[in-house]
């Protein structure tokens, strides 16, 4: 196995500098030469440095522990993710996804702490106080939660989907629409998002004319099925399906039915699926504006940077929507 030393000599270097480029570090000038010349020769030996001995040194590890959501999730977290990982790849973190297996909540808090990451972003709801404050204990030095609640110790990301839902509901109201159906899924882990966007369109309607009716729909053909064979029966001229995929789901059923769209009933969904586009006839949606991956990753480098701030609080999810076709 290589080591560092061997690639001192090879690069004609102290193992000193052989550290202060491959750490990355900033308080030592190194000439673009020099650092050429370490990375080379720890290429050509296959030398990696060791993380737990670079965590000794440092006092903290570069790891960014993101615990797998425990809701279903799409192409526009995973677009988010992706952008996360490489902003934080950027600034010299590792991302590590935890799985979703075994205990949850603060119980999860400890398994993950026994990682000893430097950060750990959670996504939905779920940790509490008690667990943030293992998480610290151990270690890390940023804690932040990406949901609809924030939590005593931890950075908090709100996202409140309720605007998701104003947003759809007041598109439907403003195009004359008066019966809304307001489509609930029926996948565990959704309800943190589902029942805040219901709530949205009925805030959104709150002292008119209009009515919202509840829709609960499991993601598959039969229900949909069953639901759009009794929709005349409902009396709707609209409805918001929580998101595209279940807009796609529905769509299909209702004109299966022979319902025409959006003469008959106007459809909206939410997250500007590509798929949404190519739709006949095109999807109105309401699209998530989520914060950047950069910006998040600033704040992850923020918090560890400064362990001792106070929490930061941002609400971060915003909505606009997309008129097309189908509303």
């Amino acid at each position: 196995m290589p080591t560092s030393a061997d690639v001192a000599r090879l690069a004609g270097v102290s193992r000193a500098t052989v550290s202060y480029v491959l750490n990355n570090t900033s308080a030592v000038r190194i000439s673009e030469p020099t650092r050429h010349r370490v990375h080379e020769a720890a290429k050509e030996l296959g030398y990696v440095p060791h993380a737990a001995a670079r965590t000794l040194r440092a006092g903290h590890s570069r790891m960014v522990l993101i615990p797998a959501p425990t809701f279903p999730v799409g192409p526009l977290y995973n677009r988010f993710l992706t952008d996360l990982q490489g902003a934080l790849g950027s600034l010299d973190y590792t991302v590590v996804q935890y799985g979703t297996g075994g205990p949850h909540g603060d119980e999860a808090a400890r398994a993950w702490a026994e990682l000893r990451p430097v950060a750990v972003l959670v996504p939905g709801s779920g940790l509490g106080p008690r667990g943030a404050a293992v998480l610290k204990r151990s270690g890390a030095r940023a804690v932040v939660t990406l949901g609809p609640e924030t939590i005593e110790g931890a950075h908090a990301l709100l996202m409140d989907h309720d605007v998701v839902g104003h947003s759809a509901g007041s598109h439907l109201h403003d195009r004359g629409r008066r019966r809304i159906g307001v489509v609930v899924p029926q996948e565990p882990g959704l309800e943190a998002f589902s029942a805040p966007r219901l709530d949205g369109v009925r805030q959104s309607l709150r002292g008119t004319d209009a009515t919202v009716t509840e829709l609960p729909l499991a993601y598959d053909e039969q229900a949909a099925a069953r639901l759009a064979a009794r929709w005349r029966g409902l009396g709707l001229d609209a409805v918001f399906t929580y998101n595209d995929e279940y807009a796609m789901l529905l769509m299909r059923a209702l004109q299966d039915e022979g319902i025409r769209i959006p003469e008959e009933t106007a459809v909206i969904g939410a997250d500007d699926l590509m798929l949404g586009r190519l739709l006949r006839p095109r999807l109105s949606t309401v699209r998530l504006e989520l914060p950047s991956g950069r910006e998040l990753a600033e704040l992850v480098d923020r918090a560890v940077r400064n362990p001792g701030t106070e929490p930061e609080t941002h609400k971060v999810l915003g909505a606009t929507v997309l008129h097309r076709e189908s509303s």
